[in-house]
């Protein structure tokens, strides 16, 4: 191991429970062990899951969140002693790895409940509300402090808590606690005074407007995670350790309106005196661990950081309140190892946070103890498989049913939290396979069927490997995209794959194979309108092959449009965005974490968009445009013209018999839709 790690390898205590390391695995949506959006249970594929990362060295696990009472068919967790005598056992298992384990617990999400477009005709329609309220309540699931406008779904309102529903929720997480002290857990976490959920609301100003005990002054509005922790500590003793997650600073300007990182705003939520004033006395209260970031879910990217948030993007303001308490503070957003360790010898916190790389690559621990660090495959923070809520005008939570009800998957690794579904077993007869394309769908499957024992030859037609993803790697904000691209070049060169760069395969009859897989990628996607040859492709930009001029009209609002726009502003440049849509980034699939920011960003900067706009002409001096809304056309001046207008799918012949046709080729996505397919190839052949 690097010394420079050294830090991260002492032990330190929460309450009287010793963690052997400083490395905490963070709770994530979807990694409940008592089961997400279906009934409550104990969950076998969570409990593998975390069993994997405990043997990997982890010093403390904290699964995600475990709601007091299901989302579905509205049972509290209480009233299941089965699964907690399933919990008993495997914890006994657990222990044995040396690993601790707190369970979080959660109260509810309120205004911020990711609600998809059919639940809210649930909140709309009284009557079919009524009618599904056995099965779904959606207004218990939305409700908040106060009567609040929905994060997600424009136009509802979540209506207010009522008191026995407080009490309620209090009762529950006592009764709770107990039986998770019983069933041999070290401790729980209480969900949450962080990121804008129910605890959250209660706290701020902006969310909460109560007048009765709840509401009001600074001790009405934190009376309930006061009462939640004097009531575990009650029941399960003083001994039983109560962490609460929570954010330092809110960073939010309003509803929907996140502040950037060095902007100067207004604090409509937990500024840093209140948060000064506000640790004391919930460490006064009874809590033994604060484990802290920053955001809200109106100001997402700082809870869940993207990758074009700073790097240890909360480290500042949770030093800035570590002195002020004597319990363990623990930071999480974008952090690392290295940034970690210095962090903890320096006394700004007590341990590190992670947990989309605990995603990616259940060894990464074990890598970096064993001194092999450039075999961890690294996060590259796109939320596609983790949390693809995806969120834009006029549309709620646009997610799957099939993605929200199965979160915390991991778009670099088809693994994480589907081991049934995805496997590497070795090939009952070895055969001879031929990869033409060696972009990250053609040398993922290389990999996987190389791993499987088959005899792979890779073919690439320029002089590396990478593929398109070398131009959207390119930004200087797409580091780990770097680093990725680096780990897959690394991997392929471990394995006995024989690969032929420079060489563009055209005819596959010239190639002895058993079978073939075709990831020869997309091609741009050009708009029919008259001056097209002037524009500048996305990627002939993104690799520098193109120059651009001061003022830069980006056709496309989608992600590599507005990725490439705010790549200009970086750079100095003056981007202007023309978007056909009624939002930017108006798809599925990116997390509203992700695009959230981007709008943010163009908004605070002042970076022009035309909404609703389509391009008519591209000229020697700009575009000529339509904007539906103002039902007119006019010219807007540029030096430069990038069309970013999408892909469609090139394979160089059609699937078939013993061809398979991986990534863009087969259907253009992002890498979460390349790299699934990759296996599911990979694993058939």
């Amino acid at each position: 191991m690097n010394p420079k790690y050294k830090s991260l390898f002492t032990p330190w205590k929460i309450g009287n429970v010793e963690i052997k390391n400083r490395i905490v695995l963070l709770p994530m949506g979807g990694t409940s062990l008592f089961g997400w959006m279906e009934p409550n249970h104990f969950d076998k594929e969570a409990a593998a899951f975390f069993m994997e990362r405990a043997k990997n060295n982890v010093g403390l696990i904290i699964p995600g969140i475990a709601p007091l009472k299901d989302p579905i068919l509205g049972r509290w967790l209480w009233q299941n002693p089965g699964m907690f005598r399933e919990l008993k056992s495997y914890m006994t298992e657990f222990h044995k790895t040396g690993a601790k384990l707190f369970v979080q617990l959660t109260a509810g999400f309120g205004r911020s409940f990711a609600i998809t477009d059919s639940l809210v005709l649930l909140l709309k329609n009284k009557l079919l509300g009524t009618l599904a309220k056995p099965f779904v309540d959606a207004s218990y699931l939305c409700a908040s402090p106060s009567e609040l406008p929905s994060r997600w779904a424009d136009g509802i309102q979540c209506r207010a808590l009522t008191v026995p529903e407080i009490e309620d929720i209090i009762s529950a997480f006592a009764k709770t606690a107990k039986l998770c002290k019983e069933a041999g857990v070290d401790g729980v976490e209480i969900h949450a005074v962080h990121e804008g959920y129910l605890l959250d609301q209660f706290t701020y100003g902006y969310t909460n407007h109560r007048t009765d005990e709840w509401g009001g002054s600074f001790e009405n509005r934190y009376r309930l995670p006061v009462r939640i922790v004097k009531e575990i500590k009650a029941v399960c003793g003083n001994d039983f350790p109560v962490s609460l997650r929570y954010s330092v600073v809110s960073k939010t300007k309003d509803f929907q309106r996140g502040a950037l990182p060095g902007e100067s705003y207004t604090e409509v939520g937990r500024d840093m005196e209140e948060s000064e004033k506000a640790v004391r006395y919930l460490e006064e209260a009874g809590y033994d661990m604060l484990n802290c970031d920053n955001g809200t879910y109106d100001a997402w990217y700082w809870a869940h950081p993207p990758a074009y948030m700073p790097k240890a993007c909360n480290l500042e303001d949770v030093a800035h309140i570590r002195p002020l308490v004597h319990i363990p503070v623990v930071c999480a957003g974008r952090m690392d190892p290295k940034t970690g360790a210095e962090a903890i010898e320096k006394g700004q916190i007590d341990a590190v946070g992670m947990a989309r790389q605990f995603l990616v690559d259940p060894e990464w621990i074990t890598k970096l103890l064993k001194g092999k660090e450039e075999e961890i495959m690294p996060c590259i923070c796109c939320h596609n498989g983790c949390f693809n809520m995806a969120h834009y005008q006029g549309v709620a939570n646009d997610q799957s049913l099939a993605d929200t009800s199965g979160m915390a998957r991991c778009a670099l690794n088809p693994r994480t939290m589907q081991s049934k579904k995805y496997r590497i077993r070795p090939a009952a007869a070895p055969k001879k396979i031929a990869v033409i394309g060696g972009g990250i769908g053609g040398m993922e499957t290389a990999r996987i069927a190389a791993l499987r024992g088959h005899n792979v030859t890779l073919y690439e037609k320029s002089d590396r490997l990478g593929g398109v993803f070398i131009a959207a790697a390119a930004p200087s904000f797409k580091e780990n995209d770097r680093a990725l691209i680096e780990w897959y070049r690394r991997q392929i060169e471990s394995l006995p794959i024989e690969v032929h760069l420079n060489t563009e395969v055209s005819d596959l009859s010239s190639i002895q194979a058993d079978a073939f897989v075709i990831a020869t990628g997309a091609i741009p996607r050009r708009i029919p309108v008259p001056g097209i040859e002037k524009a500048i492709e996305a990627c002939d930009y993104l690799n520098g092959t193109r120059s651009v001029g001061e003022n830069v009209i980006v056709i496309g609002g989608g992600l590599t449009g507005c990725e490439i726009a705010y790549d200009l502003y970086l750079k100095g440049k003056k981007p202007v965005i023309v978007e056909m849509k009624n939002d930017l980034i108006a798809a599925k699939g990116v997390c509203l974490a992700n695009s959230s920011y981007l709008r943010d960003f163009f908004e605070t900067n002042q970076v022009p968009v035309y909404l609703e706009t389509t391009v008519k002409e591209i000229t020697d001096t700009g575009v000529s445009v339509y904007a539906k809304r103002e039902d007119r056309t006019f010219s807007l001046e540029g030096d430069s013209v990038i069309l970013s207008a999408g892909y469609d799918p090139a394979p160089l012949v059609k699937k078939g018999g013993n061809i398979h046709v991986v990534g863009d080729a087969d259907r253009v996505g992002n890498l979460r839709t390349v790299i699934w397919k990759a296996w599911d190839i990979a694993m058939k052949l």
